[in-house]
C-alpha cells in the first residue's frame, strides 16, 4: 500500500483519509485538507483504492471498486498502519462514507468526514443512511450547506446517531465552495473545516 504522509510521525493522532470517487489522493483538494490537518500538529495518512492506484499506473479511467473491495481496502489500510485505537479515519465524499462502514467493528477512535453523500445527486429518496442510525464511534461531518449530495434541508429530516456531529459551512457545494455572492470564498470554507476537523479530533 502507498502513502501520502503528512505532519510527523510523533504526532498523538493520526488521521487517514480517503479520497472521493473522482480525484485520487493527491488532488488539490485532499492536499490542503491534509496539509491543513497537519497544521495542527496531526499526522495525515492519504491511501489510493485499488482502481485510482490502477488509473495512476495506467492512465485509464475507471468507475470505482464494488463495495466489498472498498471496504476490505479501509480494513487493510488500518491493519498496515496499526493501532486502530489512535487512528481517525475518514476522507472526502466516497471515501468518507465507506469509513463510516468499518469504523464501529475496527474499532477506530473517530470518524471524520467531509462531504458525506448522503444520497446520488438528484435523487434525494435514494439515501445512504441507514447504517448511520446505529453508529457508535465518535463522528464529524463537514458539510456544505446546499451539498447536491446531502443539503442542510435533506439532513435535518434523517435519523442519525447522537454519535454524529455535523459542521455545516456556509453555502458551500459538495467541494465545500461557496458561490462568489454568499461573500466567502473556498479558502475560508476549507480552513474553517480544517479548524473544525482539528478542533474534534482534540476532544477525542
Amino acid at each position: 500500500m502507498d502513502f501520502l504522509i503528512d505532519g510527523q510521525n510523533s504526532a498523538a493522532r493520526t488521521v487517514v483519509l480517503a479520497h472521493g470517487a473522482g480525484a485520487p489522493m493527491d488532488a488539490p483538494w485532499m492536499t490542503d485538507v491534509a496539509q491543513g490537518l497537519a497544521g495542527h500538529g496531526l499526522r495525515v495518512v492519504r491511501f489510493e483504492f485499488p482502481y485510482m492506484a490502477q488509473r495512476r499506473d495506467t492512465g485509464k479511467r475507471r468507475g470505482p471498486d464494488r463495495p466489498p473491495v472498498l471496504l476490505e481496502t479501509w480494513r487493510a489500510v488500518i491493519e498496515e498502519l496499526g493501532a486502530p485505537g489512535e487512528l481517525i479515519i475518514g476522507g472526502k465524499s466516497m471515501g468518507g462514507r465507506i469509513a463510516t462502514m468499518v469504523a464501529d467493528t475496527a474499532g477506530v477512535a473517530g470518524l471524520l468526514c467531509f462531504s458525506y453523500p448522503f444520497h446520488p445527486a438528484g435523487r434525494p429518496e435514494k439515501t445512504r443512511t441507514a447504517h448511520l442510525a446505529t453508529l457508535e464511534t465518535p463522528s464529524l461531518i463537514l458539510q456544505g450547506t446546499r451539498d447536491s449530495l446531502g443539503n442542510a434541508d435533506d439532513v435535518a429530516g434523517y435519523d442519525l446517531s447522537p454519535a454524529i456531529n455535523l459542521h455545516w459551512l456556509e453555502d458551500g457545494d459538495h467541494d465545500l465552495k461557496p458561490r462568489k455572492a454568499s461573500g466567502r470564498t473556498h479558502a475560508q470554507n476549507l480552513a474553517e473545516a480544517v479548524d473544525a476537523a482539528a478542533a474534534f479530533v482534540a476532544g477525542i
